[in-house]
């Protein structure tokens, strides 16, 4: 059943209802404008597909790590939305997990590819399948839906609105604190920790490994996608 109720932001963020593709909206709107808090969605019952435009006032390097109040929303999201026996697990850089399945990806792409320089733009693009629509349930035993996993109930309006009340409140705290509070949470929220070399995050969001040849760190901003 679709859900017709118009979509509710938080202050600060101001929802664009897009027909086709959010990305694609988003980077349209910042070669004229840069609007912060802007957050394109598609109108598509079957995925919760948004673009959040932001433009972080620190380097590159720094500004990426904002990437994680993206996919702490959508977790909290999905602890509010879904029932409890869901488990929801994030994967570094930019996977969501449900049920140990991917259900969601996140991608980044900014103004720059420079480290050092800060961005003019910054957008984080969200893609979370609600429904199955080109597979029977349990055709791709590594990927899966929401309705697939037990959220029947959950609809890509819903969802949208609670991520980004959700996504909002981490935003603030990422703006106010740091990322200290982001890298505390999603480690909490984090799949595979003590695998493959896994041992945590830097200060930065890169990806800490560890092996009997040494200590490497994968940065973060691996994650981006430059214009």
């Amino acid at each position: 059943m679709t859900d017709l109720r118009a979509i509710e932001f938080p202050p600060l963020l101001t929802g664009i209802a897009v027909a086709g593709d959010p990305l694609t909206a988003a980077l349209e709107s910042v070669e004229t404008e840069v609007e912060p808090g802007s957050v394109f969605y598609a109108v598509d019952e079957d995925v919760c597909h948004t673009a959040l435009v932001l433009a972080p006032e620190v380097p590159l390097s720094d500004a990426m790590s904002v990437s994680f109040a993206v996919t702490l929303g959508m977790n909290d999201a999905l602890g509010a939305l879904a029932p409890p026996e869901v488990a929801v697990h994030l994967v570094w850089p930019d996977r969501i997990k449900v049920n140990g399945a991917l259900c969601g990806e996140l991608r980044a792409t900014a103004s720059s590819n420079v480290p050092t320089e800060e961005p003019d733009w910054l957008i984080l693009e969200l893609r979370l399948p609600v429904t199955s629509v080109n597979s029977a349930p349990g055709a791709t035993p590594d990927a899966t839906t929401l309705h697939d996993e037990g959220c029947g109930d959950i609809t890509a309006p819903v969802l949208i609105e609670t991520w980004a009340r959700h996504t909002m409140n981490w935003l603030h705290i990422w703006l106010t604190e740091g990322f200290e509070p982001l890298h505390r949470e999603w480690l909490a929220k984090a799949d595979g920790r003590g695998e493959d070399g896994f041992v945590g995050l830097d200060e930065w969001g890169g990806l800490i490994l560890k092996d009997d040849t040494g200590t490497r760190i994968l940065p973060l901003t691996q994650l981006l996608d430059a214009k």
